[in-house]
């Protein structure tokens, strides 16, 4: 087995190694020494640490029972379906990691080595598993791949949603509507050659278009909403917050320089050539399929909704997230240049560090902005969940017709009754995954 591991260990791109182990080993000593962790119902408790009301022995509890079942049931699923490590395997693994180890300085060391084996491992082993199921009598790689098919024509439609959530059924279906006809312009236009100066036309893609149109809508609605004016002299809730835990602010602003680096490093990973790291479901099912554009427009979007939940747990914490609040992702993507990523990625963490205490009062003008952040991420998981169920369900037929909807339908409603149910995200990936194998034991057992 430890010949196996290293022969495959060879095999992997040994740029994508070093960005990995490094950004395993950065973010579990940001753990370790309480200045970051990615899961944000974590970043409340680390306070109560930090201030001694908690001992480590809990906190280490509460972080692996917060992070092992998403890694499990959430990141690893779908980073098979790329495969394109989902930024959640990692982070959440390291958060575990970085608490686990000794508050110091030989457990800060430690936590950076066993973060960055943990980074490789995953690499590693997420490529041994994709090869032990490629080699299979029943391949069933190429049907998992397919699960995620409908969010590339779907993740249009949150804007949409996110509207309805916040201004009501008929501005949503407005923005559905626009959003269908920046779909079908795009499409009646097919390519641009400016007059025929361009030897290869620039082709536009529908999906992307009607999400920015879509995007250029719903923001125009949250802008609209501004607070009502105060008392003189009064504060907003913001604001009073970035008083009350200025020294919180400071204890992240001193700690910048782990953070910058982080930043920079997840945006090189984050590019189309090296597609080592995607930020959530729908831009890792874009950059498989080489949509950087849609994946770009996705990652924003994304980030902007992550704009008043970082930002404020933030200051209330003096805890910050490895990766931000995601625009470093948008870098990445944005570039096809690692050297130019790093740049951006390392510029982009600073400044939303500088701009942290700044960025929470501009959003006591903006409740609107604010409150819009909260529902682009509901919108996008309820997108999810109905796209990859869907996307199961067809993969899954695909591998075996017929009792494959039935399996997928099946666990499907028997996780809403279980006492610890799954993400119901997570079930279209994972019953394909199930349907896989059993395809295989079937076929073993001669009625395939």
């Amino acid at each position: 087995m430890e010949i196996e591991f290293f022969t495959r260990l060879i095999a992997v791109d040994s740029g994508k190694l070093i960005v990995i182990a490094m950004i395993g080993a950065i973010s579990s000593m940001m753990s370790n020494r309480c200045i970051a962790v990615f899961h944000d119902g974590l970043r409340p408790l680390i306070p109560e640490y930090i201030e001694g009301r908690m001992s480590r022995g809990v906190l280490l509890a509460s972080s692996f029972a917060l992070s092992f079942g998403l890694v499990i049931g959430f990141g690893l699923p779908f980073s098979l379906t790329a495969p394109i490590i989902l930024v959640h395997s990692l982070l959440l693994g390291t958060d575990v990691i970085g608490i686990w180890c000794p508050n110091s300085r030989k457990g800060f060391i430690a936590s950076g080595i066993v973060g960055a084996l943990y980074g490789i491992a995953l690499l590693v082993g997420l490529k041994s598993i994709v090869d032990l199921f490629a080699m299979m009598p029943v391949n069933f790689m190429s049907a998992l791949s397919k699960v995620g098919d409908p969010i590339i024509v779907c993740f249009s439609l949150f804007p949409a949603l996110v509207v309805a959530y916040q201004f009501g059924y008929r501005k949503g279906l407005f923005v559905l509507l626009a959003t269908l006809i920046g779909y079908l312009a795009t499409q009646s236009v097919g390519s641009l050659s400016f007059g025929g100066q361009l030897e290869k036309p620039v082709k536009l893609d529908p999906n992307g278009i009607a999400l920015l149109f879509a995007m250029v809508v719903m923001f125009y609605f949250a802008m609209r909403e501004k607070a009502p004016k105060l008392p003189e002299g009064a504060k907003g809730s913001n604001e009073m917050l970035v008083g009350i835990f200025s020294e919180r602010i400071k204890r992240i602003q001193k700690n910048q320089w782990l953070l910058v680096l982080s930043g920079g490093l997840t945006a090189v990973a984050a590019t189309m050539s090296m597609s080592l790291l995607a930020e959530g479901p729908v831009s890792l099912q874009l950059m498989a399929a080489g949509d950087a554009n849609g994946a770009l427009l996705v990652a924003l979007a994304r980030a902007i909704s992550f704009i008043p939940l970082v930002a404020t747990t933030a200051i209330a914490t003096g805890v910050y997230s490895p990766d931000g609040m995601k625009f470093v992702f948008v870098a990445g993507l944005a570039t096809n240049n690692y050297v130019i990523a790093f740049i951006a990625g390392c510029a982009i963490m600073f400044m939303e560090i500088k701009m942290l205490a700044g960025a929470a009062i501009w959003l006591d003008r903006y409740p609107g902005v604010k409150a819009c952040g909260d529902h682009i991420r509901t919108a996008i998981t309820k997108m999810l969940e109905v796209s990859l169920l869907v996307g199961g369900m067809m993969a899954s037929n695909a591998i075996l017709p017929g009792m494959g909807f039935m399996i997928v339908a099946g666990i499907y409603l028997l996780n809403r009754t279980s006492k610890r149910p799954l993400v119901e995200m997570a079930i279209g990936p994972i019953a394909t995954i199930a349907v896989g194998i059993l395809a295989n034991l079937l076929y073993f057992v001669g009625l395939g």
